[in-house]
């Protein structure tokens, strides 16, 4: 039985998760993970529905309040799948299900790698984001999918993909989408910012012109 925190967003495993906990149920459920060692489950909810998500264990109490609220920092370790879901376990607060960690193919390809940090650069340029991140070769996709602006239920999709050659090709595949779109919204900037100034057009010499 795993404890269970929905919320509205993708963890991915390795990923650094900080968190403000105020309710009181979860107050709880960061006491117990310091007190019994328990790790818990951040599902996504999303379409009115839990189905997936990461396991994450608590790093450490950044700060805590007064009223019992705290500052937490946590990391993603490992997907799984929601088989039952209880809104309260025995003696808890907080909710829990039973879960199905998924296996994973971890194995990643180093000219996918290099494709899609090009394109990452790419979109950072047309972006004019001064100070992009950086990434080394090897990395993995999990590392990058926050940064490439995928909505959340690309992000939610990522995380369902078992495969990591499946999700490097999936984030290559948003960006060859994306970059083009970003391009035509620069170029719309342009041409608005033009509107009513004095421009100067190259004349036409007509010599391959016909009715």
């Amino acid at each position: 039985m795993l404890a269970l925190f929905p919320l509205q967003l993708v963890v991915y495993p390795g990923e650094r998760l900080p968190l403000h906990i105020f309710e009181q149920r979860y107050q709880q459920l960061i006491a117990d993970c310091e007190e019994e060692g328990i790790a818990f489950g951040v599902p996504t909810f999303i379409d009115k529905k839990l189905e997936y998500g990461t396991e994450v264990t608590l790093q450490k109490v950044e700060k805590r309040y007064p009223n019992g609220a705290s500052d937490v920092v946590c990391i993603g370790t490992r997907v799984f799948r929601i088989k039952s879901f209880y809104p309260q376990l025995p003696d808890k607060l907080y909710a829990g299900g039973e879960v199905e960690y998924l296996e994973d193919n971890e194995n990643g390809i180093e000219e996918l790698q290099e494709e899609l940090l090009k394109n990452i650069a790419i979109l950072y340029i047309e972006l004019t984001i001064e100070k992009p991140p950086i990434f080394d070769i090897p990395f993995v996709s999990y590392q990058v999918a926050h940064k490439v602006g995928l909505a959340l239920h690309q992000e939610y999709h990522l995380l369902k993909l078992r495969s990591e050659i499946e999700r490097l090709n999936y984030l290559i595949g948003h960006l060859k989408v994306t970059i083009p779109v970003v391009r035509e919204m620069n170029r719309a900037k342009e041409v608005i910012k033009m509107n009513g100034h004095f421009r100067n057009f190259d004349p036409l010499d007509f010599d391959d012109f016909k009715l």
